[in-house]
């Protein structure tokens, strides 16, 4: 199967048996709190709110919603709030984590804590689902925020990561297109060996459950006319499922001109912890900030 698009996946998940529990870190945000409470009456979660109490109820009075005041902890800073989000998560008294307002790196700290923390022995890495308009399904986009410049091993990983996520959500061998700016391995465009280097992994058994392609150029992969008529030929031109950049500053300029050119919703989150995090930047609006929250709950056990 296949997720066409998001209205199909908020139904996918509301057909689950109780909505899921998620803890808001900082959750003194007037934009989260609007996510989080139109996912509650979506039936698609159940929050946690930790921060500073008093801030939180004021956001919530503005907001007209209502919340259980044991369903409010309040913790004297950002650190803390990390704290006792990941320490829900180890209680199984949370099943994900979402970012209110409070800074990455102070979120991720608690998250990688070597002794405490959420780590599973794989990279964490970004996984994004954008619905774009002329496209025939959702395209996940990966990675664009958390690893810089990755490594062919990172590489190798972060297409796992990805393809264990849409297998979960239902998927069985997902495409993979491994991006590049030419079809052909050219040794001084190494985005174009690793490309050639993940594909043969693929096909001798390293990388499974899915169809790596690569160097594949952007064009050929959304459209099967242009692969056409190139005279290249695979089975992921024209319906790739994943989308492997090169590098984090493509995998940004890629997912911002889906949306602020093509007309594209997004929703995203973070793969490789023991949970879905939720970390969307502090410009994303709160349909975006709710479309995370639905993968997010979707991808959760």
């Amino acid at each position: 199967m296949v997720i066409k698009n998001f209205e199909e996946l908020i139904k996918k998940v509301q057909k689950s048996d109780s909505p899921k529990r998620v803890a808001v870190v900082a959750a003194q945000d007037e934009h989260t709190l609007q996510a989080v409470f139109k996912a509650r009456k979506d039936n698609i979660v159940e929050p946690l709110l930790i921060g500073n109490k008093t801030k939180i109820k004021e956001v919530l009075s503005y907001l007209n919603e209502n919340l259980d005041e044991d369903a409010i902890i309040n913790v004297e800073d950002d650190t803390a709030a990390a704290k006792k989000a990941v320490e829900l998560i180890h209680e199984n008294k949370a099943d994900f984590i979402m970012k209110g307002k409070i800074q990455t790196a102070d979120l991720l700290r608690e998250v990688v804590n070597k002794e405490k923390g959420l780590r599973t022995g794989r990279i964490m890495s970004h996984f994004v689902f954008d619905e774009i308009p002329n496209y025939h399904k959702l395209i996940v986009t990966t990675d664009g925020g958390m690893v810089m410049y990755p490594t062919l091993e990172e590489k190798k990983q972060i297409i796992e990561n990805a393809v264990d996520t849409l297998i979960a959500l239902g998927y069985e061998n997902p495409k993979v297109a491994v991006l590049a700016a030419v079809e052909k391995v050219n040794p001084k465009m190494p985005e174009s060996v690793d490309a050639a280097l993940l594909k043969e992994m693929n096909k001798n058994g390293e990388i499974k459950n899915c169809i790596v392609e690569g160097p594949i150029s952007y064009d050929l992969t959304m459209s099967k006319e242009s692969a056409e008529i190139k005279g290249y030929s695979s089975p992921v031109v024209g319906d790739a499922d994943i989308l492997v950049v090169p590098n984090i500053t493509t995998g940004n300029i890629l997912g911002k001109a889906l949306v602020y050119s093509a007309g594209a919703k997004m929703a995203g989150f973070i793969v490789g912890a023991q949970v879905p995090i939720v970390l969307t930047s502090r410009g994303s609006t709160a349909e975006e900030k709710y479309l995370s929250l639905v993968l997010s709950a979707a991808a959760a056990k």
